[in-house]
């Protein structure tokens, strides 16, 4: 048998009205401001929200989109959204290496149409997998700023 309104704590009633997401934001606001959420948690599942508000999961998914605007939380790959606030570091490792290499172009430790060390020696130097590597180069030739010539290797762009 379903609970009566009056009886059901605030944060557990659902939201109606117009503008429920802006409801849902102001809500999950005050549960970080007051701590329940301190930063580096994870926030509750869209689903979870969705249940605990009765809402839509596109009405959760903008109520979230409005704290990520404000900058209060942050979406990570396979963790969700996390309060932000804390130190959160590169989710992935490749992450990691493509920061590393990008700080390194930025500096000039790296200049313009200097090769980029070879797969194998970051392998050894970030003690990642080919794959790792990879996907962090790719994400540098996005960027813009390497390129790779087939059987030559990878350069830094001019």
């Amino acid at each position: 048998m379903p609970t009566a309104p009056d009886t059901v704590p605030e944060e557990r009633q659902w939201l109606t009205g117009w503008r429920v997401y802006t409801q849902l934001a102001d809500r999950l606001r005050e549960r970080i401001a007051a701590g329940t959420y301190p930063p580096g948690t994870a926030l509750p599942s869209e689903a979870e929200l969705c249940e605990e508000f009765g809402v839509a999961r596109n009405t959760a998914r903008r109520g979230l989109a409005l704290l990520e605007g404000e900058g209060l939380i942050v979406a990570v790959p396979a963790k969700g959204r996390v309060v932000a606030g804390a130190d959160l570091a590169a989710p992935y490792r490749y992450q990691v290496i493509a920061d590393d290499l990008r700080r390194q172009i930025q500096h000039g430790h790296l200049p313009p149409g200097t090769a980029l060390p070879s797969e194998l020696a970051l392998r050894s130097r970030y003690q990642a997998s080919r794959n790792t590597v990879r996907q962090a180069l790719a994400v540098l030739e996005n960027e813009g700023l390497v390129v790779a010539e087939h059987g030559k290797g990878r350069y830094v762009c001019e």
